[in-house]
C-alpha cells in the first residue's frame, strides 16, 4: 500500500498515539527499500514495510513502545530461517514515537513522494473511467480523473483525485514528461482531440483509448483529416485492456488496463 498525503494527515488526526516505523538500512534481498515507512497505533496500521514476520515483529515492538511510554527504539532483523523468512537479507529499523514535528515530517515526505510519482490521467468519469481511476489510485502513481461534466465528476470514487475540467486537453499540455494518458470520455470527438494532444507530445509513457478496431480505423482517418500524421496512432493502445479477454465489465477492463499502464511506466526510458 502507498500512503498519500491526505491519508497520513487523516490517520494522524484520528490517532494521537502512534509510532513511525522506518527502514533505515537494507542489505541483500529485502522486501522493501531503505526509506520505506509505516505508522503503527495500538490497533491500526497505515502503510507497509514488507509484510511477513519482519513487519509483524516491527508492529509488535512499536505497540510495546506505546504501552511502555518509550520514545525511540531500533531493530536489526536478519531475514532468514530464524524468523521464518527466506529473503536472505538484513534490515535496520528505526521506531519513533510521533510528535508534532515527526507528524509534519511524515506529511512532507508523503507529499514529496506523491508529487514525484508518475502521473496517470484518466479522462472520462463514466463506469469504466471510475473503475480504472479507483484501481490506479491504489498503485504508486499520482492518478487524476478528469471530466467536463460536473455531475459525473461529483460521483468519482472516494479517495480518487478528481477534477472538473472544461477543456480536458489542456491537462495533457500541463502533464510532466513520462505521463500516462487514458481516454474514455462520453464523446468520440473529444476522445480524438485528447488523443491527438497526447500523441503529439512525443514523450508520453502510455497513451490508451477505449474502443474497438473500428474506432481505431476511424481515429486514423480523423488524424489524416486533421492534417496530422496517421502513423501517430501506432503509439496508441486502442483498445485498452487488450482483446484476448472478452469480459466487458468495468472492473475487468480496469484491471487489465492498469496492468498495461504498470508495464509501460516501468519500461519508460524517457
Amino acid at each position: 500500500m502507498t500512503v498519500t498525503p491526505d491519508q497520513i494527515r487523516a490517520f494522524l488526526d484520528r490517532y494521537r498515539e502512534a509510532v513511525a516505523v522506518e527502514l533505515t538500512d537494507v542489505r541483500g534481498s529485502t522486501p522493501r527499500e531503505a526509506g520505506t515507512w509505516m505508522v503503527v497505533t495500538a490497533g491500526e496500521t497505515l502503510g507497509t514495510i514488507g509484510g511477513g514476520q519482519l513487519e509483524f515483529r516491527a508492529i509488535d515492538r512499536a505497540r510495546a513502545m506505546l504501552k511502555n511510554g518509550e520514545q525511540v527504539a531500533a531493530l536489526d532483523i536478519p531475514l532468514g530461517p530464524e524468523i521464518g523468512q527466506c529473503c536472505g537479507g538484513r534490515v535496520a529499523i528505526a521506531l519513533t514515537r510521533i510528535d508534532e514535528d515527526k507528524a509534519r515530517a511524515l506529511s512532507v515526505a508523503a507529499e514529496r513522494d506523491y508529487m514525484g510519482r508518475p502521473h496517470v490521467y484518466v479522462f472520462g468519469a463514466g463506469h469504466v473511467g471510475n473503475a480504472l481511476a479507483e484501481a490506479l489510485s491504489r498503485l504508486p502513481f499520482r492518478t487524476l480523473l478528469a471530466d467536463n461534466r460536473a455531475e459525473e465528476i461529483a460521483r468519482a470514487p472516494r479517495g480518487v483525485e478528481a477534477r472538473h475540467v472544461p477543456m480536458q486537453e489542456a491537462l495533457v499540455r500541463e502533464a510532466p514528461k513520462g505521463s500516462a494518458f487514458l481516454i474514455l470520455t462520453h464523446d468520440h470527438g473529444l476522445d480524438f482531440l485528447i488523443g491527438l494532444e497526447a500523441l503529439s507530445r512525443g514523450d508520453a509513457a502510455y497513451v490508451g483509448m477505449i474502443g474497438s478496431r473500428t474506432k481505431r480505423a476511424t481515429f486514423r482517418s480523423w488524424l489524416a483529416d486533421m492534417g496530422a500524421d496517421p502513423e501517430l496512432i501506432e503509439a496508441m493502445t486502442l483498445p485498452i485492456g487488450g482483446a484476448d479477454v472478452k469480459d466487458k465489465r468495468p472492473e475487468v477492463i480496469a484491471a487489465l488496463t492498469a496492468a498495461e499502464v504498470v508495464r509501460a511506466l516501468n519500461a519508460y526510458g524517457g
